[in-house]
């Protein structure tokens, strides 16, 4: 098998599978990343597209009948300059690129009828056929899962989507579907009877506008395209807790300042404002075992921490919701930026500025949110540079992850904050904190400052 590489190594293999939507690397899937990793590095043409922006993964297997020998399978998602058929790589689920095959040479009739007619008509014909071609393609990926059952791509998908109001949400597949990493290496392992160790993806070369992702850095797999697929795929395998079911640690909230109406309380990194889908414990929660009626006035990200305030009674709670409506409440945040190997990118930043970036939420891979700059809602941050790296950022809007997105794009500051696993490189906390607020006290009408000084 060509596909099935060589991984010697004395390094144990974990007891079960890999969660893929929140995973730590595992060491053996480190060791295989660095061979894919050098082999990119040493074939030009690979390495050229690569740089660009490419996702790849290793899935590490055990060979059938082998003494527990084990290898590891390489793969990239969607084409890589051009080709789906590079020997180093396992191959499609289904190879759609056959310049004889169905797909292309139907592809290739629809463009031509689209060209020679431009009525109204013709191009809902075209548009039509451009629809069922796409059905057809999806009808093709017939995936495996561990039990050795078969099925294909469309009934994996309205299956999971099975709810009608979901259904008519997510009807069918977004195109791309089926040829992300993960679908690709399961695929080929239970074909030739490989027993699937662990796996993870990795990230190589630029971190492009849409994808702000770190050279290196290991990800988890898409949630919009794979979760259908890869919740078929592992049944039969003994797969890793999702580790965010597994709830976190009780954190203590330091309260700041307090009267009849209000709290301004500091909000520990690893806590939630309000109660998540999966977990309670919460800033608000908390807040309500002492004061029943008490709600936040708004959101910080779990991982920042910093000063919230919270109404102990609704008549507080929409007066302080006008003021953040208005945008009459003004925040100071603290930031850590990542190191980086050259600093050369902020001769042409000023000292103090200001980021308008549009931002839209990725429906594809949440939580992640991108700039689009046709699509995207209002975004804009002040910033000052503290240093070298520490910057103070004064949000002007508050979209979710502004302030992190805003660092790490190149349109914005080019660093990601420290420790920010999602734009950035992860860390022991996201070096980011709400360090002081200015608002007007809902009761009183004084003009309120307090200030809590970042942790780090």
């Amino acid at each position: 098998m060509g596909f099935l590489h060589s991984l010697n190594t004395d390094v144990q293999a974990p007891e079960r599978f890999t969660y893929p939507f929140c995973y730590e690397p595992h060491p053996l899937c480190e060791l295989a990343a660095k061979e894919v990793q050098a082999y990119i590095a040493a074939h030009a043409e690979i390495k050229e597209d690569a740089d660009r922006g490419k996702m790849f993964g290793v899935l590490v297997v055990e060979c059938e009948g082998a003494n527990g020998e084990l290898g590891f399978l390489a793969a990239y998602s969607g084409l890589l300059a051009g080709r789906n058929d590079w020997e180093y790589f396992v191959p499609p689920v289904y190879d759609a690129q056959q310049p004889d095959g169905y797909f292309k040479t139907m592809e290739r009739e629809i463009s031509r009828i689209s060209r020679e007619t431009s009525s109204t008509s013709n191009a809902s014909s075209t548009r039509g056929m451009s629809q069922e071609l796409q059905l057809w393609l999806f009808h093709q990926y017939q995936l495996l899962n561990a039990r050795g059952e078969s099925k294909d791509l469309v009934d994996i998908w309205q299956e999971y989507y099975n709810k009608e109001k979901l259904r008519r949400k997510f009807p069918l597949p977004p195109g791309g579907t089926g040829d992300c990493c993960a679908p690709k290496l399961l695929q080929y392992a239970y074909q030739q009877h490989l027993k699937p160790v662990c796996m993870a993806e990795f990230w190589w070369g630029q971190s492009t506008k849409e994808e702000l992702r770190q050279h290196g850095n290991f990800y988890p797999a898409c949630r919009g395209k794979c979760k259908p697929i890869l919740t078929w795929m592992l049944q039969g395998l003994d797969v890793d807790v999702n580790p965010e079911t597994l709830g976190f640690p009780h954190l203590e909230i330091e309260t700041v300042y307090e009267d009849d109406a209000l709290l301004v309380v500091n909000k520990p990194s690893g806590m939630l404002s309000i109660p998540g889908r999966i977990e309670e414990y919460s800033v608000e929660t908390v807040m309500q075992q002492r004061y029943p009626d008490a709600m936040i006035a708004h959101r910080l990200d779990m991982w920042t921490s910093g000063l919230l305030i919270v109404a102990k009674s609704m008549e507080t709670y929409h007066p302080l919701q006008e003021q953040f409506v208005k945008h009459q409440v003004k925040k100071r945040y603290v930031a850590v930026l990542e190191n980086l190997d050259t600093l050369d990118h902020l001769d042409y930043l000023e000292k103090t500025g200001r980021i308008s970036l549009p931002l839209r939420s990725d429906p594809m891979n949440r939580p992640r949110q991108i700039v689009d700059h046709e699509h995207g809602k209002r975004a804009i941050t002040d910033y000052e540079f503290l240093s070298e790296n520490i910057v103070a950022l004064y949000p002007q809007t508050g979209r979710t992850h502004q302030l992190r997105i805003h660092c790490a794009h190149p349109e914005g500051l080019g660093r990601p904050i420290k420790g920010d696993e999602l734009y950035g490189t992860k860390a022991d906390r996201l070096y980011l904190h709400a360090e002081q607020i200015w608002f007007r006290h809902p009761v009183t009408g004084e003009e309120m400052y307090l200030k809590s000084p970042a942790p780090f």
